[in-house]
């Protein structure tokens, strides 16, 4: 079952990366629930925000915001973990999201967990709770 939910993941991820809406639709529930720590400090309901999110960043070629020529980009999921409980499971890792420009390879990393419910045999993402990838605030700084 792991499996099952791993490329399930994979493939809701490739459509958020890809812009595709409508793959995007079919692996996310309406009743959305989700966190984005660099968006807004509130949760975000529903599927309009990424809706329009994704429409707006296809027409102008963008991947995850960045302007022009799309960049070729990738995911990875460092230290991906699955939690299944009958017909919920959690995946929690640190998306990293590599995008070749001009001046080199850049890398973004933060915190997610999506929690999926299988509904009538679909598997669909109900709730993303995102957050930064870096040290907390109360974690001092080495210093040399």
């Amino acid at each position: 079952m792991e499996t099952e939910v791993t490329e399930f993941l994979l493939r809701h991820l490739k459509a958020i990366n890809e812009n595709d809406v409508k793959v995007y639709d079919e692996t996310t529930h309406p009743d959305l629930t989700l966190y984005e720590w660099w968006v807004t400090p509130h949760r975000i309901d529903g599927l309009p925000f990424h809706r329009f999110m994704m429409e707006s960043n296809a027409k102008r070629g963008a991947v995850f915001g960045a302007e022009g020529e799309p960049a070729p980009t990738r995911f990875d999921l460092a230290n991906l973990k699955i939690q299944q409980y009958g017909n919920t499971a959690i995946a929690s890792y640190t998306l990293l999201v590599s995008t070749a420009t001009p001046q080199g390879v850049k890398v973004a990393a933060h915190n997610e967990s999506r929690v999926m419910v299988k509904f009538d045999g679909k598997w669909q993402v109900v709730h993303v709770h995102k957050s930064p990838a870096y040290p907390a605030p109360h974690v001092a700084e080495e210093r040399s």
